[in-house]
């Protein structure tokens, strides 16, 4: 019953300062199994003035699923992602799953400032006034995507064609014997974390960039873009 989850499983639902109610963080929740480490995780940074895109599997059995969404009902501002993806584990999918969350982010009446993706067996060490706090004491106007320019250990993920595969109902990702072009627009390829906390303004030049959408098309058969794509892109001049 939507009238007593908020406070049977004690979600905050109000801002706990004025400085939080006046800067709304959006979130991307990707998950697949664990409903109790789902749920202990959203009330953990669950604030009223956030938003947050919860990207299910669509691998995930139904009864999950379901389960997910009845939650997702008793709030206004959490929302099940509008295109869902079969997930493969350092494939392309993980990375169209942030994307798929990020256009529906871009399109909702919630003014957020920064994005932060998250998977499902994730839990925050900061209270949501000190994610806050150190985003503006150190990186106000800037995305947080460490990296480094790729590593010769790692140049196997984007010189050969790779592809996702099912075998036994287990998801993989293989290599293929095709050799990849190099990237577009002659871009340097950044190695980094698959997690960042990303500004409004980049996201929305990744969704809009000619450079950026030719990175991801290129990026389709690489081994976990996600490493490579948003890091990649932040070091792009301007």
């Amino acid at each position: 019953s939507c009238s007593t989850v908020p406070k049977t499983l004690h979600f905050i639902t109000r801002p706990l300062s004025e400085e939080e109610g006046n800067f709304s963080l959006a979130y991307i929740i990707t998950i697949h199994k664990e409903l109790e480490m789902f749920v202990r995780l959203l009330r953990a940074i669950y604030m009223p003035q956030n938003i947050y895109c919860i990207h299910i599997d669509e691998k995930s059995p139904r009864d999950y699923k379901t389960a997910v969404q009845n939650i997702v009902n008793c709030f206004e501002n959490i929302f099940i992602s509008s295109k869902r993806e079969h997930v493969v584990y350092a494939g392309f999918s993980r990375l169209q799953a942030d994307i798929n969350c990020m256009r529906d982010l871009i399109n909702s009446k919630v003014q957020w400032n920064y994005v932060i993706n998250l998977c499902g067996q994730d839990y925050p060490l900061k209270t949501n006034k000190e994610i806050i706090q150190y985003i503006k004491s150190k990186w106000n106007g800037k995305n947080i995507t460490p990296g480094i320019v790729q590593p010769l250990h790692v140049k196997h993920r984007t010189e050969v064609s790779y592809r996702e595969f099912v075998h036994s109902g287990v998801p993989y990702v293989y290599p293929a014997k095709v050799r990849k072009a190099q990237p577009p627009h002659n871009l340097t390829i950044y190695f980094g974390s698959a997690y960042y906390i990303l500004t409004k303004g980049f996201v929305e030049f990744t969704l809009s960039d000619a450079r950026a959408k030719a990175l991801l098309e290129w990026s389709r058969d690489t081994y976990s873009p996600d490493e490579h794509y948003w890091v990649t892109l932040n070091r792009l001049p301007g």
